[in-house]
């Protein structure tokens, strides 16, 4: 599918995921059209290509396909002046693609995180390369910060999460995730098999209702970076 996803501009991108339903929701096309990719890869000259690329430190920006997916299954809960956690946000990207759906309303708010200090810089300095880009994160509605993705990140004031998005795969459902959403709320996180089939990975929507009560779907494999530790 990516060959006949891929573009020669990030407008030819989007439109081509629009068309091959790898994009389903003009919300969607209409916010990841507003982020160039080519912003976020370390290698511009793919960077309209819907496949992965390194960015070190033995990550990746996913597929353009994968961001997009995410973003889709988040989209319930991305709505304007949601606050949003974006773990292991890596490149940026979809940091930015997330500020775009939230951040349009007083209160929006994403947060990326990352344990390796690098990678936190490197998402910051991506999204500063456009207006728009430069403006969220002076107004405070981006935000980047280091820490261990398996807590999650409480903010200034405790704040829960109206959506967390999990960039890298886990070793289990941490329940300190969960915890950390709001009523209601959504997590979406990749998360190796648990009946320890070594390499499989899937990913899994969590939602908890307006009750408090926790709904848990596995829904597609995948294969994500490990969510770990920082290397020593």
């Amino acid at each position: 599918m990516a060959w006949r996803c891929s573009g020669k501009t990030n407008e030819e991108l989007i439109n081509n995921l629009y068309k091959n339903s790898l994009i389903k929701s003009p919300t969607v096309k209409a916010a990841m059209s507003k982020v160039d990719r080519a912003h976020f890869c370390p290698d511009t000259t793919y960077a309209y290509e819907d496949s992965p690329q390194s960015i070190g430190h033995a990550a990746t920006i996913s597929a353009p396909h994968m961001h997009a997916s995410a973003t889709e299954s988040l989209l319930p809960f991305l709505y304007p002046g949601a606050k949003v956690l974006d773990i292991g946000s890596g490149s940026g990207y979809l940091t930015a693609v997330l500020a775009e759906l939230v951040c349009s309303k007083p209160g929006g708010k994403v947060v990326g995180l990352e344990h390796i200090k690098p990678l936190r810089d490197l998402g910051e300095s991506n999204i500063l390369k456009s207006e728009a880009g430069r403006k969220l994160v002076s107004d405070g509605a981006v935000s980047f910060v280091v820490g261990d993705g398996r807590k999650g990140w409480k903010d200034e004031g405790g704040e829960e999460w109206d959506a967390i998005h999990v960039g890298a795969a886990a070793v289990e459902l941490h329940s300190v995730l969960i915890e950390q959403l709001k009523r209601p709320g959504r997590l979406f996180i990749p998360v190796e098999d648990e009946r320890g089939y070594s390499g499989n990975q899937y990913i899994w929507v969590v939602d908890k209702d307006k009750d408090g009560n926790v709904k848990k779907e596995r829904q597609y494999g995948v294969r994500y970076v490990p969510l770990t530790d920082a290397p020593k």
